[in-house]
């Protein structure tokens, strides 16, 4: 897994920058990250999450075992009533033996049926459970560079499809074990009731065999396609839900549709081959049963009228041959399930074997919450490709309660340092330090329980608005929320809402507007009670009364924090105590904005080139948000 780590670092754009994701225009989608070798080992890996509950699988295969041997034992009860039923003196007492183990074999059947399909159906779902939560809880920590390279459909392929395979496998896994064990036990009773006729019977094995041999490797293939074709169309629907607004606004809806098709079509070809090749086992199985039965009945026949072969024995060699095929017939059918459950158990086990970068050290500081909420860079080198850094030797320290705006064009690397500072990335060289600590020595817990951030995007969950205000800090009472979203300018609006804060909200926020998604973000960040607030462009993609609001909530929320600000808007700017100006990953000039105007080096040249017609806008205006950004 370390190399397919490089190899994801290495696809790192030469600029240093992150390469875009696949979206539902390409023609062509690879896997990045997950293997496609067929790896031999999975059943180990698989079997960690079925070792807490072998006990009941070792009863289920004993239940099995005893299912089993009702099977072998049958015919000779069969063999025993005609044999020693046509004597004469004897045919009573030998039916009423017959019905009664007749009787007793149901029974058994019966209990051991129902053991097994009840403890192997509990292992699997109890299995199940596990490999979901153990993916979830996984995907949750792994490093922020592996997330910005996978497609989230095929994520859930792998847990919802190819869980489900993997949910097949188990529960067929078992009785494997009774078919082996079947055709094992059926191979020795014929030979040990006639030797030449049990031969003769299995005489039709070589066929199988070099059919099989044949079959396999072409099998196996087909399966692994057909999973790599469906982990494609699943991340190209994914995106393409995701995406619906952009590609009915760009009027894309007839070319997205037949780049999909091409994916669909593609998945549905190696599904039909898979197909084709799993059930073509079974009328070869069935013919070779029928050629088998024919030599018996002939064979058998004869020496039965030549009396050199008991009846008994004839018909319980019939029962043989229709189980003999049966475990063969069943297992041709399990190795198809096995094949899909080993594709499936890689792509699972390669999710599980994401490396996770971003980890506390076994002695890891936990951050009081009484740290002073100071921020400092000391000489950062940080790059998500490390061969170009997007941030070079920057030094900047943010004293307690200090507001500090970063400024600087598109690609400065102002994000990057967002991101450090609640390290989602490790820098390469230098420190990040926070309320005195360095942030690779403290638990991330901690910090992220002292680090509030507002993005430019906010992300809202499904559930009620209280639920998603008090997100950051789930044991907020409804007054806290309620103060929280007052004082943000928030409460009116919720309030209107059909069930006020109980409302729910749709997918990701759907039936509020960006505005309406930003207050709520930003109540939910005073709520969490940070030191450190960070805002990355919060007000970007916000309307001038909105923002408005913001710019008031700003100075409750920033009260007694230390705030550090991504912001395009002037009003941000002016009122921050300091701003640091970044170009090219450099911190190339820092100060106040009159400092900074009178310095006349790039944020004068930035602020004239965006504000040098507007140097009329009383300042009542620019304080109520209204001035437009600054790039």
């Amino acid at each position: 897994m370390a190399e397919e780590l490089e190899t994801e670092r290495s696809d790192i754009r030469d600029d240093g920058r992150r390469p875009p994701r696949a979206v539902v225009g390409s023609h062509r989608i690879e896997e990045e990250i997950f293997g496609k070798v067929f790896d031999k080992n999975i059943i180990k890996r698989i079997w960690a999450f079925v070792e807490p509950y072998q006990h009941k699988v070792w009863l289920a295969v004993a239940a099995v075992l005893a299912f089993t041997a009702m099977q072998l034992i049958i015919p000779l009860i069969i063999r025993y009533a005609i044999d020693h039923g046509m004597q004469q003196g004897a045919r009573d007492n030998v039916l009423l033996y017959a019905l009664a183990a007749f009787l007793i074999a149901i029974l058994i059947n019966f209990v051991a049926s129902y053991a097994q399909e009840t403890l192997v159906g509990n292992v699997a779902e109890d299995v199940l459970f596990d490999i979901r939560r153990a993916m979830f809880t996984h995907l949750q920590r792994v490093s922020l560079s592996f997330m910005d390279k996978t497609e989230v459909g095929r994520l859930m392929s792998r847990l919802q499809g190819d869980v489900n395979s993997m949910q097949e496998f188990l529960e067929t896994s078992v009785l494997s074990v009774g078919d082996i064990t079947l055709l094992i036990g059926i191979v020795a009773v014929m030979l040990y009731l006639d030797f030449g006729l049990g031969l003769l019977t299995l005489s039709a094995l070589p066929v199988l065999f070099v059919v099989r041999l044949f079959w396999l490797p072409k099998a196996r293939l087909s399966f692994m396609a057909a999973h790599e074709t469906n982990s494609i169309a699943s991340g190209a629907l994914a995106e393409a839900i995701h995406g619906v607004r952009a590609v009915q606004g760009m009027d894309r809806q007839s070319v997205n549709f037949m780049l999909f098709d091409d994916k669909a079509k593609a998945n549905l070809r190696t599904h039909l081959h898979a197909a084709r090749l799993a059930q073509v086992m079974v009328p070869i199985v069935d013919t070779l049963t029928g050629i088998a039965m024919a030599l018996v009945i002939v064979v058998g026949g004869a020496r039965v009228l030549n009396q050199a072969l008991d009846v008994g024995v004839m018909v319980a060699f019939l029962f043989y041959i229709q189980r003999f095929f049966d475990p063969i017939r069943s297992l041709t059918l399990q190795y198809s399930v096995m094949q899909r459950a080993m594709a499936s158990g890689q792509r699972l086990t390669d999710v599980l074997d994401v490396p996770v970068d971003i980890k506390d050290k076994p002695d890891a500081t936990v951050l009081s919450p009484d740290m002073d909420g100071s921020v400092e860079f000391r000489d950062v080198v940080f790059g998500y490709n490390p061969k170009h850094p997007v941030l070079k030797n920057v030094s900047f320290r943010v004293n307690p309660g200090e507001t500090v705006a970063l400024v600087g064009p598109t690609g400065s690397g102002k994000s990057s340092c967002m991101s450090l500072i609640h390290r989602f990335y490790d820098v390469q060289q230098g420190s990040v330090l926070v309320g005195g600590h360095d942030v690779r020595d403290l638990t991330q817990e901690s910090l992220g329980r002292q680090i509030a951030m507002v993005l430019q995007e906010p992300f809202l969950f499904t559930g009620s608005v209280l639920e998603n205000i008090r997100y950051h800090k789930t044991d907020a009472t409804r007054e806290q929320v309620i103060e929280a979203a007052q004082a943000v300018g928030a409460h009116e609006f919720i309030m209107r809402m059909p069930e006020g804060y109980d409302s729910l909200l749709g997918q990701r926020g759907g039936n509020l507007s960006l505005g309406q998604r930003q207050l709520i973000s930003f109540a939910r960040a005073l709520v969490a009670d940070a030191k450190i607030l960070v805002l990355d462009e919060a007000t970007a993609n916000i309307d001038s009364y909105t923002e408005m609001l913001i710019q008031k909530a700003l100075v409750k929320l920033l009260e007694g924090r230390t705030g550090l600000v991504i912001a395009h808007r002037l009003a941000t700017i002016r009122e921050a105590d300091r701003i640091i100006v970044l170009q090219n990953g450099e911190l190339i000039e820092s100060g106040n904005h009159t400092e900074l105007m009178r310095n006349e080096k790039l944020y004068s040249k930035l602020y004239n080139l965006n504000y040098a017609s507007f140097d009329d806008i009383p300042d009542e205006m620019i304080e109520g948000g209204e001035a437009p950004a600054l790039t």
